[in-house]
């Protein structure tokens, strides 16, 4: 996978995720050279090539002269842990993943699961939305999320389904662990993942907005479910 941007080439040398090679802009090696010395302290294979090779490398001219070739692997499901993890459910647009994947790290989550079919994949797009946070969290492709759900809950996992029709999710006091399943950005919940749902969540509106994003609705909820298991005052 090709990736690109400086905040991105930041990110995976943080989480040491594996690469096959990065290309930077030969003519600012100057401005670059504190990356430079990260790279070689990682062991991290690079080399300096013209802004022209780059754009060819990511389709982009605006690159920050960082052009990263990714060695990337979903995870397995025995990587799902921790005290919250997010499943999406049908998640189409490349953008609200990686917007929802970085937030998911940032309040501490433990994995993002999707479904293998009608769901969008970790693309370049996703990546770069995520500033490269993407990178530092177990990506799960499953190939039955209501059994991956039926899974999670003999592991002791209680089941919260975003949804406008659910509690406000300030009335709820959470127990980890906790999975936090969001749904399609039109159709919200599909059928099955709903009933596999113990209990239906909510970020209650103070106007006749009747709907938030799925990444910002996420952010909210993700949050105040994060301060209330980990008792954040």
């Amino acid at each position: 996978m090709i990736v690109y941007g400086r905040n991105v080439l930041e990110e995976v040398l943080k989480s040491h995720h594996p690469v096959r090679k990065v290309y930077l802009r030969a003519d600012e090696s100057s401005k670059l050279s504190s990356l430079v010395e990260k790279l070689k302290k990682a062991n991290f294979p690079f080399t300096f090539v013209p802004r022209r090779k780059l754009a060819e490398l990511c389709g982009e001219e605006k690159n920050q002269g960082v052009v990263i070739d990714l060695e990337f692997k979903y995870a397995d499901e025995a990587e799902i842990k921790g005290d919250l993890v997010v499943l999406l459910d049908h998640i189409n647009d490349p953008h609200n993943l990686g917007a929802i994947t970085r937030t998911a790290v940032a309040a501490g989550a433990g994995a993002i699961v999707i479904p293998k079919d009608r769901s969008v994949d970790v693309t370049p797009s996703a990546v770069k939305v995520s500033a490269g946070a993407l990178l530092r969290i177990p990506v799960v492709k499953v190939t039955n999320l209501p059994r991956t759900i039926d899974n999670l809950k003999k592991k002791g996992y209680w089941i919260y389904g975003a949804d406008m029709k659910g509690t406000s999710v300030y009335e709820e006091d959470f127990q980890p662990p906790v999975a936090l399943v969001f749904g399609n950005e039109g159709e919200g919940l599909s059928r099955l993942v709903k009933q596999k749902c113990d209990q239906l969540i909510a970020v209650p509106m103070y106007s006749d907005i009747d709907s938030l994003n799925v990444s910002v609705s996420a952010g909210i909820i993700m949050f105040e479910i994060a301060r209330k298991i980990r008792r954040v005052e």
